[in-house]
């Protein structure tokens, strides 16, 4: 039998000198798991949260933006995949499953909250991990089933995951925790890209026109908030759809001149006026919804017509991929186009790949959610940033 290291010898002294929390035992997972991915040692640590009410969870629903690996876990193409290098290159030295060259959004927005790595719903192992949140988005997906129908996992079936989860926490906790702790949550979405985005992608037309297609892509976001808001959850963070035809990979379908796709950029645009005007209205008429939307629009925009202002050195071409701008998803090497280049420095670029962001571009996104939210600020809208939904009980 090995030893005992270090860390959990002070996780057990820890344990059986006081009542451990919760709180302080995601910390310590935090920390461990940013040791392990790493490729650091690390012990593995094993906790119970029982008896805590301090922990404020963190679930994360939507797509590429957010998914933490959960598509390494379903039969689907390498088109919704990024479990092979150079994806985790920067940070993890490794894959781990996320579209960028290290950490996203939510993990940032995790670290800052002092929670672990949020876990994908679909990885195996320890449950344990999963009492401080679960990370239920997949790359790929839409608001709407149809969208790359049967590779990916949609909204509506993040749902059903989510669901799970609360059953078993009302099973592990009770009826009455379980409820505090799912009111007390935090609820990260990023969802409509894939919505807008694919038909572009896949040559398909819209069966009916722009403003219908995003009042069904809103109408399905409406109805997958009630069911959040029904079982429990109160506090939401929003990001709305960036500049689409602005990415690399659907710049490079424009024949005729190097602007952005009009009508992708349309769509996004139409789409973040009804999210807010959703969530605006949604505050004034439903008891207890408290939100904050950031415009990933308006940000994303900002760097790419100054990226030296952000500390960015390239602000259109991806880091990896090929052709013109690099707009080829062929980044690894692993999908239809096998040829791709590789950046030096993926923190001199805003893209990681031809529909992807770095962790350089998603951690100055994090800081501004984290720490925006004045009615004042253009960036984050709404009452409230996501530091203050963590602060309220």
């Amino acid at each position: 039998m090995r030893k005992s290291t270090l860390m959990e010898k002070v996780t057990q002294r820890t344990i059986s000198s006081s009542s451990s929390t919760t709180f302080f035992l995601c910390f310590f997972i935090f920390s461990s798991s940013i040791l392990f991915l790493a490729g650091k040692s690390a012990a593995k640590v094993s906790y119970d949260g029982d008896n805590d009410d301090n922990v404020t969870a963190l679930f994360i629903f939507g797509d590429s933006f957010l998914d933490a690996g959960n598509n390494n876990y379903i039969n689907t193409t390498t088109l919704d995949q990024a479990n092979f290098p150079p994806y985790g290159q920067t940070f993890f030295g490794l894959p781990t499953g996320r579209f960028s060259d290290g950490r996203l959004i939510s993990d940032f927005i995790a670290e800052y909250a002092k929670l672990p790595l949020i876990p994908p719903f679909l990885e195996p192992g320890d449950s344990q991990k999963k009492l401080c949140g679960v990370n239920f988005a997949s790359a790929g997906a839409g608001a709407l089933v149809e969208t790359f129908q049967g590779s990916v996992i949609s909204l509506r079936t993040q749902l059903d995951h989510y669901k799970k989860v609360e059953r078993l926490w009302r099973i592990k906790f009770g009826k009455e925790e379980s409820k505090k702790r799912i009111s007390r949550a935090v609820y990260l979405i990023s969802i409509g890209s894939n919505d807008y985005s694919s038909p572009f992608l896949t040559n398909q037309s819209l069966s009916v026109s722009m403003s219908q297609h995003v009042d069904i892509v809103i109408g399905n976001l409406t109805t997958f908030i009630h069911e959040i808001y029904k079982i429990g959850g109160r506090k939401f963070g929003f990001l709305n759809v960036p500049d689409l035809g602005c990415f690399p990979a659907l710049r490079i379908l424009k024949q005729k001149n190097d602007s952005c796709l009009r009508d992708a950029s349309i769509l996004a645009s139409i789409h973040n006026k009804a999210l807010s005007n959703l969530l605006f209205k949604m505050q004034r008429q439903v008891k207890g919804f408290k939100f904050s939307l950031f415009d990933m629009n308006k940000s994303l925009k900002l760097r790419m017509d100054h990226p030296s202002k952000f500390g960015f050195k390239e602000g259109e071409e991806a880091c990896c991929g090929t052709g013109k701008w690099r707009g080829v998803f062929s980044c690894g090497g692993k999908r239809i186009v096998k040829e791709y280049k590789l950046c030096e420095n993926p923190d001199d670029y805003i893209f990681w790949d031809s529909l992807h962001l770095t962790q350089n571009t998603y951690k100055q996104f994090a800081n501004l959610i984290w720490n925006g939210g004045h009615m004042s600020d253009s960036l984050v809208l709404g009452p409230y940033n996501v530091n203050r939904l963590f602060q309220i009980s």
